[in-house]
């Protein structure tokens, strides 16, 4: 009886569907391939475009059940790079990133909405010039799969605007360069 009862249980184990689970994957910063670009209004005549050159990060992500996904990134303020030294100095400067005193921006993930179709929004916390307020980015779930070298990959981009006064940046610039527009891509290499 003890026999049938073990083959029984062992049997419907395996029968089971197997319960997926998040992988955990680290942001492939030394292959570089993420980015995380900016851009800003210059007045309402054009638009200063530059990028953040260190950052690292990790996240957890399993397309059956994207809504349970974790992202947490680390940006070096420093390494602001908008292509122009003296704007890059006065950027770094008190009236707007104030590095002298927060050399880094995070954010931590706090929720994930599944929109479909790959599709999604990720809720959470962006802690910048030492101020911590909610953020959601527009993500897409671009692919996932084998890489050339052995390894498992996953890749998504996404969007989000904040204006600049949250976060303490005093600097008035009138309302057309009061807002921030990130643009993000992100590879992740499975851990």
């Amino acid at each position: 009886m003890k026999k049938q009862l073990l083959s029984a249980l062992i049997g419907a184990s395996l029968l089971a569907p197997m319960a997926a689970s998040a992988a955990d994957y680290v942001i492939d910063r030394e292959g570089a391939h993420a980015s995380i670009t900016f851009k800003v209004s210059h007045l309402g005549y054009s638009y200063v475009v530059g990028r953040f050159n260190d950052f690292s990060g990790d996240f957890s992500y399993d397309a059956a059940k994207p809504t349970a996904a974790k992202v947490n990134v680390t940006v070096n303020t420093l390494s602001v790079d908008s292509n122009h030294a003296e704007r890059d100095k006065h950027i770094r400067s008190a009236d707007f990133l104030n590095t002298s005193k927060f050399a880094q921006a995070t954010f931590t993930s706090t929720t994930v909405e599944d929109k479909g179709n790959g599709e999604l929004v990720i809720n959470g916390n962006l802690t910048l010039n030492g101020v911590t307020k909610p953020l959601a980015i527009n993500a897409h779930a671009v692919g996932e799969g084998q890489d050339p070298w052995g390894g498992y990959r996953a890749g998504f981009t996404g969007t989000t605007t904040f204006a600049m006064k949250d976060f303490g940046i005093k600097m008035d610039l009138g309302p057309a360069s009061s807002h921030v527009e990130l643009d993000l891509v992100v590879e992740g290499v499975r851990k």
